[in-house]
C-alpha cells in the first residue's frame, strides 16, 4: 500500500489534541502536524499505510464526534499537496492563477488533491486556516482552461460538504499580482 494522508480538524484545542494523541495510539501513523488554528480551533495531520490512516481518523471521530469539525482521509494524495502546504512550492511563470476559499482546513485540502487530480495545474499555496478566522484558501496556476476545470471540479466537491465560501480564476494575472503571490 502506498502512503495516505489524513486529517482531523476541532472545535477545541483539548479534543484535538486529545483525539490526536488516540490516532497515534491507534495504529502506525506518523503525525506530520499538530496545531492550534484559527479561530482557536485544533488541527492534526497524519500519514501512513491507507488502512492506518482510515483506522486512526475513524477513532477520532467516534470518540470526540461531538467537537468535531471536519475530517478526511486520501488513499494517494497529489505530490504538490506538502509542498503547497509548506510554502515551498517553486513557479517561475503564471499564465493563469485559481484561487479557492473554505470554511475550515480539511475543506481546503482536499478541494486542493481534487484540482491537481483533475487537470495539468500546479498548487502554489494551502493556507490552512492561520491568521483567517478558520478559513482556508488554495492558490494553483497552469493554462487557463487547465486552471477553470480544476477549479470548477474542487468547488464541486466542498460545496458537497457545505464548506464551499468563493473561488475565481484570473486570466494572466498582471505581474504585480504574481510576484505578491509568489
Amino acid at each position: 500500500m502506498g502512503k495516505a494522508l489524513g486529517m482531523i480538524e476541532f472545535k477545541t484545542v483539548s479534543a484535538g489534541v486529545t483525539a490526536a494523541d488516540a490516532m497515534v495510539k491507534t495504529a502506525a501513523v506518523e503525525l506530520v502536524e499538530a496545531q492550534t488554528v484559527c479561530p482557536g480551533k485544533y488541527i492534526a495531520l497524519i500519514t501512513g499505510d491507507l488502512s492506518a490512516v482510515d483506522a486512526a481518523v475513524d477513532t477520532a471521530k467516534v470518540q470526540f464526534g461531538e467537537q468535531l469539525i471536519d475530517s478526511f482521509v486520501l488513499g494517494n494524495p497529489h505530490e504538490g499537496i506538502f509542498p503547497a502546504i509548506y510554502g515551498t512550492t517553486h513557479v517561475e511563470h503564471i499564465s493563469s492563477l485559481g484561487i479557492l476559499e473554505t470554511f475550515d482546513a480539511s475543506a481546503v485540502i482536499v478541494a486542493a488533491d481534487v484540482a491537481a487530480k483533475t487537470a495539468d495545474v500546479e498548487l502554489i499555496e494551502l493556507r490552512i486556516a492561520k491568521g483567517m478566522c478558520g478559513k482556508s484558501y488554495v492558490f494553483l496556476c497552469g493554462e487557463v482552461s487547465a486552471v477553470e476545470a480544476a477549479i470548477a471540479r474542487a468547488r464541486e466537491s466542498v460545496a458537497r460538504s457545505g464548506m464551499y465560501l468563493d473561488s475565481t480564476v484570473i486570466a494572466h494575472p498582471d505581474p504585480q499580482i504574481c510576484r505578491s503571490i509568489l
